[in-house]
């Protein structure tokens, strides 16, 4: 079967767009030819800073006929109506139409319209314009003579205004090919403003600027290889991963490895080319996070360290060129070295203006009081002057001084239920936002946190409190890691709470796919903490809001579904009122183990049937008692499941309380035989109005002790 070959040539495409876009265009692509009547065998993307290039193998050849049903009116319709119908279904006289019978409508008119299939090559010549014109960039922009007003004509293109295309970066050329794998391919030549598609395409700007005429994929890659283009980013990204390792190791080093940054550039080149850097030893007195978030961020550069030291930089980095230079990347090298050097110089400025720039002492003495801090150390100063300066956090929940203060009274509450001292715990939160106030978190955000650990330990402060002033902004995301100890356990617990508790306040809850304040993320974190680390959390005491628990719940679904855990698992051990959520992950752990063992299985089985014959008679208004009479159970099978059941709530009560879901769940596994007897030996409904509602006593006494755990009428396997 033919394969297609597209390729969207354009000037430099930004390298956080390029994954996305040829991901989207793949799937604008396969849908608008599957939703036309083909199908395929495989389809892959591929993209490089200056293409995005589509390989669709096993296309078919045609769509298939079609023959469609059009229902018409009633044959006593007004002859208005069955006209319309005509006109819609293209018939020229109503003799043309089929009369059928319906058991409401009675004979009415029907109409079989033929659709012949389509060539392919009509077809995506037919799509393709539509998609390239409907692609969706974050940003885009209009470029060549169509983006004339209309009117206006150059080099034979008509200007469309407005109509334009719009596209990331000036479009420059189409490829689109088309054939079976062994014979001739055929060009489909769709254009859109002036571009029209062909079996031309351009390798490196600066290597191999001629044209290149492809036919199917695989010469395709091989001949932008031979033109210093390698497509696959996967490939460039080992490719710059390996030679950076390897370019280190021979001088000595490690590389610093930044996926990251590799991602970014391995974006950035189509021929990529690792080459190694240096600068001054002097910079290395600043902090080993400043210089590597300078050279990262301005430069697009990897750091590398001596062999074996962690903890130390070397002067020297990695930087990735597009560009085979003719005099070993000698010149390249010196330029970014410049550029390396004169930010350095700014961040050691930084550096050295936020050890040296004191306040004035008179002004701070009221925020000093406030949160008993000493002035004669930098950190303390940078906080009081934090306070001093009101420095906003939200316009409708106040400054970060008064942020400090709510997260202060927080943690004493929390520090008792996570175990941490509650002296450290204090003195943490007080100086975890002061290095908002320097020069270096000012220029790099991502430093909030790291720096303020750092200006911790150089005045004397206890090692936790310095941890919990990085940690404090952890976890990030739900791979990040989690704060190191009790301490920065605290504080990140009562920085996340403040801000959920904060935003739902003033009702700023997220909305849809907004979420511009992260609160998605931050709830996560305070699920991931509590679970990961142990924490017994009475989330009510805090989360006062109904609607900010279930989202709470909202969020402990979407990780223990990651975990691995089944949604009605979840349901069913998940109620509207839960706040301890490490007791929920734990009866969600301890009943997915039950209900997987056979005696879990026909337990549920059994608890389903009781559950369903209740609500039947519940819905009928049917009032059932909540404790069974002994004297009215009259079947052997009946008196042995009261026993039995009986036994199992005390027993599973008990284990309840001491919080060990396991026991609970083997009480009530001992459930399994007199359900299974109680259903084959005794009828329900029993014709004596009091044994029919003692039993159905009974059932409820088993949804009951069931329920001490779990809903399983929730619980659909």
């Amino acid at each position: 079967m033919p394969d297609l070959l597209l390729e969207l040539r354009s000037e430099e495409i930004p390298a956080r767009m390029q994954r996305k876009a040829a991901g989207d265009l793949k799937k604008a692509v396969t849908d608008a030819l599957v939703d036309a009547g083909l199908t395929y065998d495989g389809a892959r993307e591929y993209w490089t800073p200056r293409r995005l290039t589509l390989d669709i193998r096993g296309l078919t050849a045609r769509s298939a006929d079609i023959r469609e049903e059009k229902k018409g009116p009633s044959v006593s319709a007004p002859q208005g109506a069955i006209d319309g119908f005509l006109r819609g279904a293209g018939l020229s006289s109503i003799d043309q139409a089929v009369v059928k019978t319906g058991p409401k409508k009675g004979d009415f008119y029907v109409a079989y319209i033929d659709k012949p299939g389509r060539a392919a090559e009509e077809i995506i010549a037919a799509v393709m314009p539509g998609i390239i014109r409907a692609f969706s960039w974050p940003t885009s922009m209009r470029s060549g003579y169509a983006s004339m007003p209309k009117g206006s004509t150059y080099g034979g293109v008509e200007g469309k205004g407005m109509e334009s295309l719009r596209w990331v970066r000036p479009l420059q050329s189409i490829v689109c090919t088309f054939g079976p794998e062994h014979d001739e391919v055929q060009v489909i030549p769709f254009e859109i403003d002036g571009i029209v598609a062909s079996n031309i395409t351009y390798g490196h700007r600066f290597h191999a600027p001629d044209a290149i005429t492809v036919r199917r994929f695989d010469d395709y890659v091989t001949s932008l290889e031979r033109a210093k283009v390698i497509l696959d980013a996967d490939r460039r990204k080992d490719m710059i991963l390996h030679d950076a390792r390897d370019i280190a190791f021979a001088n000595g080093l490690d590389l610093v490895e930044d996926d990251g940054l590799l991602e970014e550039v391995s974006g950035l080149v189509e021929w990529p080319q690792v080459l190694l850097g240096t600068f001054e030893e002097d910079y290395l007195s600043i902090p080993a996070e400043i210089i590597r978030l300078t050279i990262k961020t301005n430069q697009k550069c990897f750091v590398v360290r001596p062999q074996g030291e962690a903890d130390k930089l070397s002067n020297h980095f990695i930087l990735i060129s597009n560009i085979q230079a003719t005099d070993g990347g000698k010149e390249i090298v010196h330029g970014n070295g410049k550029v390396v050097r004169a930010r350095l110089s700014d961040a050691l400025h930084f550096w050295k203006r936020d050890q040296g720039d004191l306040p004035d002492l008179d002004t701070l003495k009221a925020s000093a009081a406030k949160f008993d801090l000493d002035l004669t150390k930098p950190l303390d100063q940078r906080m009081a002057k934090l306070d001093a300066l009101n420095v906003t956090f939200h316009a409708k929940l106040g400054t970060q001084g008064e942020r400090v203060a709510r997260i202060r009274e927080l943690a004493k509450v929390l520090a008792p239920l996570v175990g941490a001292d509650a002296a450290l715990v204090d003195r943490a939160v007080v100086l975890a936002k002061a290095d908002l106030r320097t020069e270096a978190v000012g220029e790099f955000p991502e430093l909030q946190g790291v720096m303020g650990r750092k200006y911790a330990l150089l005045q004397g402060e206890d090692a936790s409190v310095a941890a919990a002033i990085e940690d404090h902004w952890k976890p990030n995301g739900p791979s990040d890691r989690l704060p190191e100890d009790k301490v920065g356990l605290t504080v990140a617990l009562a920085d996340k709470l403040d801000t959920l508790v904060g935003f739902w306040a003033i009702d700023e809850k997220p909305t849809g796919s907004k979420d511009p304040y992260a609160l998605r993320r931050a709830a996560l974190g305070v699920v991931r903490m509590i679970l990961e680390k142990g924490i017994r959390l009475p989330l009510a005491k805090v989360a006062k809001d109904a609607d900010l628990l279930s989202f709470f719940h909202d969020r402990l679904k979407v990780y223990l579904r990651d975990q691995g855990a089944r949604h009605d698992i979840i349901d069913a051990v998940l109620t509207p009122d839960a706040d301890d959520l490490l007791m929920v992950a734990r009866k969600a752990e301890a009943l997915t183990a039950f209900i997987t063992s056979e005696d879990g299985l026909n337990l549920l089985a059994g608890t389903k049937r009781a559950t369903q014959l209740l609500a039947a008679e519940e819905k009928k208004g049917t009032v059932v008692a909540d404790s069974v009479s002994a004297d009215l159970l009259k079947l052997d099978a009946e008196k042995a499941l009261f026993t039995a059941v009986s036994e199992a709530t005390k027993a599973a009560v008990e284990a309840v309380s001491k919080e060990d879901f396991r026991a609970a769940m083997q009480a009530l596994s001992t459930l399994r035989a007199p359900v299974d007897t109680f259903f084959e030996d005794v009828l329900v409904n029993d014709e004596d109005a009091a044994i029919r509602a003692n039993r159905l006593a009974l059932l409820k006494a088993i949804r009951e002790a069931t329920g001490t755990v779990a809903d399983f009428s929730k619980i659909t396997g």
